[in-house]
């Protein structure tokens, strides 16, 4: 099967991809193809099936059934040349943290046989790229956390890989160390690198995925662009309505009919709508006394919330 946008095949190609742990499905028979050059996300809470995806693509875990491709090889069979051309990069940080930032990549480069003049050239362009110029004599210790997970990428990109895979990268950094990797991530994917990731950020997915699956309880519930998938599953706006006292008092009766749909969470009812100041001004006529209330563009938190019931981060 070709990329129908391209007429060239997918870089990742799988048909009931499934991974079993005894009696526990990971992966339940899941489809889904990569394209060359694009950035591609795998949305979905923890423990949803992404890691265990990722796993098998990057040919450390061996499927239980199914069919996978990877660079138009079977992992199975070819797993030491895939994963040759693939980089990787976990949650849990493997940096040397003895070592300088520049003598990180400069190392790691030397797996891969690469002569030491390239492996110093290669260095300072990816240094340049994630911002740590400045500190490629300090040692990696003292790093803020940001630092750390973008040297981590850097390294994992010092041979070159066709496609960089990405677990998670952003938990449990601020607001800016986030920006600045999401910066780092588009001018590397501007620069023709396919890039895998799985996050249960919602924004993080929208920002920067070209296309993305979403998973839930080890399947796919829905695929596409974020815009593609805000518009099939999502209403154009939504009218949050937070009650701190709880929601499971409300009286159905009285929520229907103030927009599109209505989801009931724990402190909140989110309720999809065309237009969220009329949708309010109804929520207030049909009695309703909330103690916020704000307005906003659907995302795609609401596009899981609509086809799970239940919020990304319950």
């Amino acid at each position: 099967m070709t990329n129908s946008a391209s007429g060239q095949p997918p870089l990742i190609r799988a048909r009931g991809l499934t991974k079993t742990f005894g009696d526990r499905t990971a992966v339940a028979g899941i489809d889904f193809e990569v394209r060359d050059g694009e950035f591609f996300g795998f949305l979905g809470p923890n423990g949803a099936g992404k890691t265990t995806t990722m796993r098998m693509i990057a040919g450390v875990s061996p499927r239980t059934a199914g069919e996978l491709e990877i660079l138009g090889r079977d992992p199975d069979r070819d797993g030491s040349l895939i994963r040759a051309q693939i980089g990787v990069v976990h949650q849990q940080e493997t940096l040397d943290m003895e070592l300088s930032v520049r003598e990180n990549l400069l190392i790691f480069g030397r797996f891969f046989g690469m002569p030491r003049p390239a492996i110093a050239a290669r260095a300072d362009e990816l240094l340049e790229l994630f911002q740590l110029a400045d500190r490629a004599k300090d040692q990696v210790e003292p790093l803020s956390g940001g630092m750390k997970r973008r040297l981590s990428i850097a390294r994992s990109l010092i041979a070159s890989p066709r496609i960089l895979m990405l677990d998670e990268p952003t938990t449990g950094l601020d607001p800016q160390a986030r920006h600045l990797l999401w910066d780092a991530l588009q001018r590397l994917k501007r620069g023709g690198t396919t890039i895998v990731l799985t996050t249960h950020y919602m924004d993080e997915a929208e920002q920067l995925c070209d296309r993305l699956v979403v998973m839930d309880e080890a399947k796919i519930v829905a695929e596409g662009s974020p815009r593609q998938l805000i518009e099939q599953h999502a209403s154009r706006e939504v009218l949050e309505l937070r009650f701190p006292g709880g929601t499971e008092n409300l009286d159905a009766a009285v929520l229907e009919g103030i927009g599109d749909r209505y989801e009931r969470l724990a402190e909140r009812v989110i309720i999809g709508c065309e237009n969220g100041e009329a949708a309010h001004a109804r929520a207030l006529e049909h009695g309703l006394s909330p103690e916020s209330w704000l307005v906003r563009r659907s995302s795609l938190e609401d596009v899981f919330l609509r086809l799970t019931g239940r919020s990304l981060d319950e």
